[in-house]
């Protein structure tokens, strides 16, 4: 990364903190006080809070609603999000591992019996073998019992190939559906 997006990040960083020490002035000077100052805080930190717990609710609302097509629409970490909220109503316990350096998993399932490695791939044209490799590799990264490859889309030939020599589960979209609509 370029120095000059590191400074913008660090500056973006800084916002927050630059608005909190806001606040907590308007509350000096208009108390004097230290309480005058916890007081402004609290009283912007509650509806802060109050809306960010509003939007994750909506946004639970809406993957649980979602349709195959709404699906189609959301980005690669919207779709991760979506499958890890299905998987949770399954019973599963969804851990997401990083958007960078997750070895070949973007969600980790967990039940009594099993751990699964699942590579999400939401896309417009087939899945190829490369999804089933990363999901291979990660495999013994997290210490997982099964690999699944999960798309909206279909896989290539030679991905489903792949898979089979090495008993990686393949869901594809009409699998998909049949999973939303068991779950709905």
């Amino acid at each position: 990364m370029s120095k000059q997006k590191e400074n913008n990040k660090s500056q973006i960083r800084l916002i927050p903190l630059l608005i909190l020490f806001i606040i907590g002035y308007v509350g000096w000077y208009y108390t004097n006080a230290v309480e005058g100052i916890i007081a402004a805080l609290i009283i912007a930190l509650v509806p802060f809070i109050l809306f960010k717990l509003w939007r994750r609710s909506r946004a639970t609302v809406k993957f649980k609603k979602a349709g195959i097509y709404d699906i189609d629409e959301l980005s690669g970490e919207e779709f991760e999000q979506y499958l890890g909220n299905l998987f949770e109503r399954r019973g599963f316990k969804v851990t997401y591992t990083k958007a960078s350096s997750d070895y070949g998993a973007d969600l980790i399932l967990i039940d009594l019996e099993d751990t699964i490695v699942v590579q999400a791939k939401r896309y417009t044209g087939s899945v190829g073998v490369k999804a089933v490799q990363e999901v291979i590799g990660a495999l013994k990264m997290y210490e997982a019992t099964q690999a699944w490859v999960i798309t909206n889309s279909y896989f290539t030939r030679q991905a489903e190939t792949l898979a089979e020599t090495n008993d990686v589960y393949l869901i594809d979209r009409e699998e998909l559906i049949e999973l939303i609509l068991e779950t709905k």
